[in-house]
């Protein structure tokens, strides 16, 4: 019988696996703890499998990437070039930044060896003999945690040289990183890796799975993804993926923040939530005396669905049903089909207090802070667009500003060379297209002809006084 800390108990809607142990009373993240539940057996039971053999069982268990592009993590595997002889690399992406995500941390912190022994498997199904976890800066204490993790499986034979007899060898290194959002994105942390500045690759040629680290075939997986593969390994693959619905199989990690009585992070079977249960049923639905406005579904750079909507939904058949927002399931498939994506699981929630240009600006301003620069349309736009919401917020914006700002969105979309455009750049769009009125009534005619900024300023009377 599994009991948890007071107050930190599981939502009866909740199945929890990968965060079992996570808020577990008397429960801590040595690997005698470990040990002790059963720890480190789908390692001895892997460990004896034939390496392709793994890999056939994640393809067969449908897991998708829980750390933002859902890609199959199975078919990722296969993607290693069939007859290479270089190096094959196998690297934990904990960095973690996407505004509204905060699930890896707490596998970090918590039960460090369920990672350890995930990598270990996969390390062994991909070929790799070298792995590094990549963990943000402003986590010092889960690399503490996770380095002395790595030596206690050192120590037990999890780790390293011959790894329980099978002759098999795994080294797991912790790099931790400045603190860079750009770091999330898999080639700019790999170029991070490399001690070079992070600036993301263009693909193809670089995919990862042929030309990572070191121009080596190389796996990056989320913390959550590899987790799921111990227990995938336990189950078998067809058993594993019953848990869900048909292609979005298992469980995911939701993390809830904003304006809901009961924000939180949520362990649930891929789809067998829908956004209303999720927001009313697990959180508790709005605060007293408020309504809920809108909801950004995972993380910052996935597109804003107001709580009015409705949407035309593709059967399998080819037919369209509409979809209403608090019917939508919280799976990959159907976010994508209402114009968001799941991403990371992060479910930000605004209620009818929020202003919408502060909002917006709350975002532009962190992706203006976080772009890399390598890329002229994002490098720029990303800062245009929050001076934009600058003047918005301040009072000082015109209507002309809005359409100023849409169209500065949809030129920094697709002309980037990562991903970190688009996610600058959904936003904005989404939010002016879903919120215009809103957004125009923040701005006044009469600050079209006013400078916007000192530099402005000293021109006009410069222009004035000639």
């Amino acid at each position: 019988m599994i009991t948890y800390l007071p107050g930190k108990e599981p939502h009866t809607r909740e199945y929890r696996m990968i965060f079992k142990n996570v808020d577990r009373a008397g429960y801590d993240p040595s690997i005698d703890c470990y040990l002790n539940d059963g720890g480190y057996q789908q390692l001895r039971k892997a460990i004896g499998m034939v390496p392709k053999d793994i890999t056939e069982e994640v393809k067969k268990s449908g897991l998708r990437g829980r750390g933002g592009a859902g890609f199959p993590t199975g078919m990722k595997w296969t993607f290693i070039p069939p007859n290479n002889t270089k190096p094959v690399y196998l690297i934990c992406n904990g960095d973690e930044s996407e505004p509204g995500t905060f699930k890896d941390r707490y596998i970090l912190h918590q039960d460090p060896h369920q990672l350890i022994e995930g990598m270990v498997i996969s390390a062994f199904a991909v070929g790799a003999h070298v792995a590094y976890i990549y963990i943000r800066e402003e986590f010092p204490a889960a690399a503490r945690i996770v380095e002395t993790a790595i030596e206690e499986a050192r120590a037990r034979n999890f780790v390293g040289s011959n790894i329980l007899g099978s002759g098999f060898d795994l080294e797991i290194y912790v790099h931790r990183g400045a603190g860079a959002y750009i770091c999330g994105e898999e080639t700019g942390l790999i170029e991070s890796l490399e001690g070079k500045r992070p600036y993301p690759r263009i693909k193809p040629p670089y995919f990862p799975a042929a030309l990572g680290l070191y121009m080596c075939p190389t796996i990056v997986n989320n913390v959550e993804s590899l987790c799921h593969v111990v227990h995938i390994i336990q189950r078998g693959g067809e058993e594993y993926a019953k848990l869900g619905t048909a292609k979005n199989t298992g469980t995911r990690i939701l993390c809830v923040s904003g304006d809901v009585k009961s924000p939180g992070y949520f362990e649930v079977e891929v789809g067998k939530l829908t956004m209303r249960e999720l927001l009313y049923d697990v959180c508790g639905g709005p605060k007293d005396g408020r309504t809920l406005k809108a909801v950004i579904p995972g993380g910052s750079s996935s597109k804003i669905l107001r709580c009015d909507e409705s949407f035309k939904i593709k059967n399998a058949d080819g037919s369209t049903r509409e979809l209403s927002f608090w019917d939508i399931p919280m799976d990959f498939d159907s976010l994508a089909a209402c114009g968001s994506m799941a991403g990371s699981g992060g479910v930000i929630v605004i209620d009818d207090t929020r202003k919408i240009s502060w909002v917006l600006n709350n975002l532009n301003a962190f992706y203006a802070h976080e772009s890399c620069g390598q890329c002229t349309p994002c490098r720029e736009g990303s800062m245009w667009m929050k001076k934009i919401t600058d003047r918005l917020v301040s009072g000082d914006a015109s209507p002309q500003d809005i359409s100023t700002l849409e169209s500065v969105a949809y030129q920094i979309d697709g002309r980037t060379i990562c991903a970190f455009g688009e996610a600058s750049s959904w936003p904005v769009e989404a939010i002016v297209a879903k919120f215009r009125e809103e957004l125009l009534a923040d701005t006044k005619e009469e600050n079209a002809d006013k400078p916007h900024n000192p530099e402005a300023e000293a021109q006009r009377r410069f222009l004035h006084s000639t």
